[in-house]
C-alpha cells in the first residue's frame, strides 16, 4: 500500500517510520518546508525580554516553534534555563514534549482537546496577563483573538515561516495511474501546498478524490474539505501515531468488508 507523506522532510521520518512497520510503502512529496523568519528582530527582542521576567506564560502552538526558539535563544547565547520563570503551555502533547526534549523545560498546560480555542480558555481561567507566542508567520488568529478579547497582554511574534515544498516522487502521476492508496495531511498549509504542487505539476486535484485522505486535527480536516475533499481518517489526538492507526484500522475494515463480499 502506497501512502503519501506530505510533511517536510524533517519532519517526515516518523511517519515513514510507523508506515513501514506496518508494511505500508511511505512516498515522499514534500509540501511544506519550514525557514527562518525574514526578520528574527522581533523574536531576539522579545526573548530577551522573556529572560527578564516580562511574560508570564510562553504558549507554543507547534514544535516548529519550540524548534524556532531554541535555536535562537541559542544564537543569542541565552540559556533555556533563564526563561523557565514562566509558565509554558502547548497546543498538544507532541508539542510539550519538544519543549521538553529541546528546552529541558516541562510544560505546564497542554489541553486534552488540541485546540488553540481550548487553549486560550485555560489560559484565561487560570488568570494569564502578559503572553509571548512565538509562531508562524501566517499562524491562525483563533489563540491570540480570545485572549486579547479576554483582557490578556499578548505579544505575537513570527518564530518561522512554512514555504512551499519541493522534490519527493512523482506524485501527480502515481495518482493518475491509481498506485496511491492514502494522502497523509498533518497541517493546512500541507493541504494548500499539494493544491498549489499539484497545480505547478500538471497534477489533478480531483484524482485525490480516489483516495483515502488521512487528516490530523479538525483544523486540517476542515482544510481538506473547504478544498472539497473527504477526510476519511481523522487523528483526533493530533499525533503521528494516532494517524497511523487510525489508517490502519480504516484499510482493514476495508478488507474485512470485501471479504464478507466474497
Amino acid at each position: 500500500m502506497w501512502v503519501v507523506n506530505t510533511r517536510s522532510r524533517k519532519q517526515a521520518e516518523e511517519l515513514d517510520v510507523l508506515l513501514e512497520a506496518r508494511g505500508a510503502h511511505p512516498v515522499s512529496y514534500p509540501c511544506i518546508e519550514i525557514a527562518p523568519a525574514l526578520d528574527a528582530g522581533p523574536l531576539d527582542a522579545a526573548l530577551r525580554r522573556a529572560a527578564t521576567g516580562t511574560y508570564d506564560w510562553l504558549v507554543f502552538t507547534s514544535a516548529n516553534a519550540v524548534e524556532a526558539v531554541e535555536a535562537r535563544l541559542r544564537a543569542l547565547g541565552i540559556p533555556a534555563s533563564s526563561i523557565s520563570r514562566m509558565r509554558v503551555a502547548t497546543v498538544g502533547s507532541g508539542t510539550a514534549a519538544a519543549v521538553a526534549d529541546r528546552m529541558g523545560i516541562d510544560a505546564e498546560l497542554y489541553p486534552e482537546e488540541h485546540l488553540a480555542e481550548t487553549l486560550a480558555g485555560q489560559l484565561v481561567a487560570m488568570g494569564a496577563r502578559q503572553v509571548l507566542v512565538p509562531q508562524a508567520e501566517r499562524a491562525r488568529e483563533a489563540l491570540v483573538r480570545i485572549l486579547r478579547e479576554s483582557g490578556v497582554e499578548v505579544e505575537a511574534v513570527t518564530a518561522y515561516r512554512t514555504v512551499l515544498g519541493s522534490g519527493g516522487s512523482d506524485v501527480p502521476d502515481l495518482l493518475r495511474t491509481g498506485q496511491v492508496r492514502a494522502v497523509v495531511f498533518a497541517s493546512p498549509s500541507a493541504v494548500n501546498n499539494m493544491a498549489a504542487r499539484l497545480e505547478r505539476e500538471d497534477g489533478d486535484w480531483d484524482d485525490l478524490r480516489k483516495v483515502c485522505i488521512a487528516c490530523i486535527g479538525p483544523v486540517t480536516s476542515a482544510a481538506a474539505e473547504r478544498r472539497g475533499l473527504e477526510v476519511q481518517v481523522l487523528a483526533e489526538n493530533h499525533t503521528i501515531r494516532d494517524l497511523v492507526e487510525g489508517l490502519e484500522r480504516h484499510f482493514q475494515e476495508i478488507s474485512e468488508k470485501e471479504s464478507v463480499q466474497k
